[in-house]
């Protein structure tokens, strides 16, 4: 009885590949990656495609996000980013960026009802956008918001409708807020893919939102997915950067995540490799 073999050559660090999603220690069969590395590949890679060109499930979404007849909870209202389509949303992402005239005509109509004479009558404001992974939305946004509406719901806060934004872009969520009249807005989207990563959602907070505002003005917590970041995790994070920037009045640059790591994982004491 011969003894089998195998034409993959084993790579010695092969051992840390369970610590991580990355593609390390693969092996090799002669010069070349194994055949089962390269279909792997292969199927992370059209995974991410497919995660961009996914098409938002609008209906669903707005109806795992709605509160039952039990519950109380802000309703969910459908937009539209200046981009018709998917083809135009990954060529101009400035259009991505602002909403079209209908969905501005939608929320203007909703002003003078609600707005009881303030400037700003909503604490804070949701925007959920497909972005570049209607996939990461659809499994993390619900979990994610009803974590987080629990704590604010205990707290008082006043939430606006939520929006559910298609072929938008983080920008977007300035013009939303601002006409919704929100002091803070947080917007849900989907991430770039990776190519082990089709799923991760990102959230960007910014304070008193407004059309003009850049990267600087927003604070991000990305990687919400379960894999990365759990959405109880992303949700306490979120909470204690939405108290500093109400307490502070600012957001972006100005203000830093100085919460405490969640339970369980390690830290480590500050190192300086120049005097090692």
């Amino acid at each position: 009885m011969t003894e089998k073999t195998t034409p993959v050559t084993a790579n010695p660090w092969d051992a840390l590949r369970r610590f991580t999603d990355a593609r390390i220690a693969l092996g090799r069969a002669g010069v070349s990656l194994p055949t089962a590395a390269h279909l792997a590949f292969q199927l992370a890679h059209a995974k991410a495609r497919d995660a961009v060109h996914r098409t938002l499930d609008v209906v669903q979404l707005a109806r795992s996000l709605s509160p039952s007849a039990e519950e109380q909870g802000p309703a969910c209202v459908s937009l539209h980013s200046a981009a018709a389509d998917r083809g135009i949303y990954l060529q101009r992402p400035d259009l991505g960026r602002r909403l079209d005239a209908a969905s501005r005509q939608a929320l203007a109509a909703r002003e003078p009802s609600e707005r009881s004479g303030q400037a700003r009558p909503y604490d804070l404001a949701f925007v959920v956008a497909d972005g570049l992974s209607a996939l990461a939305i659809e499994q993390n946004a619900a979990p994610f918001l009803a974590m987080l509406l629990r704590r604010t719901a205990e707290e008082g806060w006043r939430i606006a409708p939520i929006s559910i934004v298609r072929q938008g872009r983080v920008g977007i969520g300035d013009e939303v807020g601002e006409l919704l009249g929100a002091r803070a807005v947080v917007v849900l989207i989907g991430e770039r893919p990776g190519l082990s990563s089709p799923d991760s959602m990102g959230l960007y907070l910014t304070w008193m939102p407004r059309v003009g505002l850049t990267d600087a003005s927003r604070n991000c917590i990305s990687n919400v997915r379960p894999a990365g970041l759990s959405p109880e995790d992303a949700a306490s994070k979120a909470h204690y950067l939405l108290a500093k920037m109400f307490q502070r009045q600012l957001s972006g640059i100005g203000l830093k995540d100085e919460s405490l790591p969640a339970p369980g994982l390690p830290t480590m004491a500050p190192r300086n490799f120049l005097l090692e």
